[in-house]
């Protein structure tokens, strides 16, 4: 008997598009010198935020396939498949982009043989190197890149350790709270050298798993409530889902904490501290929680989810990765365009013409490029081990 579909989560695609269009605002905000003066600062130097919200839908989403078989008592998915699946919907647009940069901006000088090798493995941000022109936002797709790998490692022995019964009390403390106590810990021995040297080790997977802890988390939570709605400790999470705007301000008020000193300094050049390292990690993670709650449970429709469902939000969710990938280097041709120097120009103005150019060059990477693969991409290894549901339209998961 054919299985039934996968959940689908058309709220989060809205959410994307928010995680990709933050990204774009920060990053032009510091280049034009708006992340340490000018109205709102401070929010614009935070806006990085949008890497956390990438990295709790993706923990959300890859491992509710794992979930949902063991809470069905089925088998674990291929993992071979999976692999594969991840290496269709991230590496073709990925390398388009990096051929883009090393070989055409002026900066990177045609990029040297282990450049090339770096970018191309997503292996940049391991060890002490010069960042490329156009691709220093790659360093969190690597990272991402990191959990993809890791994440069968993860979650399958902690399947095991909860017993053969489905306790999503104790995977839930076990992943969740597991992946917590790695990045406070990581941080921390991470921060104890302040050389830049060791600071290279901030962008490692370890110091990022609370975040994707979380989604997996709330993954757990999820699959739960979809097999016992009644369940006393997790139907909280649907009451507070049906308040969106409840969610939001607190998110807003969290993510506002995060934009003082407390957080740390707002340039790209590190954090003076553990103390404020961790902070900034944890507010983040805080308010992604509640920002996102909305888009993954609730029963109820409303004004607030419809807007999350419309279809721009839904297309520019849809094509939020080639607008990660893209927007640096549309970013650069921009500045070089108007010859703006390192922290001049009008931020409004160089938002105005980098984000719909980079939202129309990822329109061209998802209609001609990540749309095709992503139709064909069943073709690929570890089509015998059956995984837990079929996809429903190829809307995957966007990478930051």
């Amino acid at each position: 008997m054919r299985p039934p579909a996968r959940e689908h989560f058309p709220h989060l695609d809205a959410f994307r598009a928010f995680g990709a269009t933050a990204v774009v605002a920060t990053h032009v905000a510091f280049q034009t010198g708006r992340t340490v003066a000018g109205p709102f600062s401070g929010w614009l130097a935070r806006l990085d935020f949008g890497v956390a919200v990438f990295f709790v839908i993706s923990g959300f989403l890859l491992a509710r396939p794992y979930l949902e078989v063991r809470a069905a008592g089925r088998p674990a998915p291929s993992t071979r498949r999976y692999l594969w699946r991840r290496a269709v919907r991230v590496l073709p647009a990925y390398w388009v982009v990096v051929v883009a940069c090393l070989a055409f901006l002026p900066a990177s000088g045609g990029g040297s043989p282990a450049d090339w090798a770096r970018y191309l493995t997503l292996t940049q941000i391991y060890g002490v190197g010069e960042q490329k022109q156009g691709l220093t936002q790659t360093w969190s797709l690597a990272t991402e890149a990191a959990f993809y790998l890791v994440l069968p490692v993860l979650v399958l022995p902690a399947l095991r350790l909860s017993g053969s019964a489905w306790r999503p009390g104790r995977l839930a403390a076990l992943l969740g709270g597991g992946g917590l106590a790695v990045t406070v810990v990581w941080s921390t021995v991470v921060h104890v050298d302040p050389s830049n040297a060791v600071r290279v080790h901030e962008q490692w997977l370890p110091g990022f798993l609370s975040w994707f802890g979380l989604g997996i988390a709330l993954a757990v939570a999820h699959v739960h409530l979809r097999r016992d709605p009644g369940a006393r400790r997790w139907r909280v999470l649907d009451g507070l889902a049906d308040q969106p705007w409840t969610c939001w301000v607190i998110a807003t008020g969290i993510f506002a904490v995060a934009t003082t000193p407390l957080a740390g300094p707002r340039g790209f050049e590190g954090f003076a501290s553990a103390g404020s390292a961790l902070f900034k990690n944890l507010a983040y993670l805080a308010a992604a929680g509640f920002l996102l709650l909305p888009a993954m449970f609730g029963r109820r429709t409303g004004a607030a989810r419809a807007v999350l469902a419309s279809r721009p939000l839904q297309y520019l969710g849809r094509v939020s990765y080639g607008i990660f990938l893209w927007h640096l280097l549309v970013l650069e041709i921009v500045v070089a365009a108007g010859h703006l120097p390192l922290f001049q120009g009008s931020f409004l103005v160089v938002f105005a013409v980098t984000w719909p150019v980079s939202v129309a060059l990822a329109a061209l990477s998802w209609h001609l490029l990540e749309q095709p693969l992503l139709r064909h991409r069943r073709r690929g290894p570890g089509v015998a081990a059956p995984a837990p549901t079929p996809e429903p339209a190829p809307r995957d998961t966007a990478a930051v």
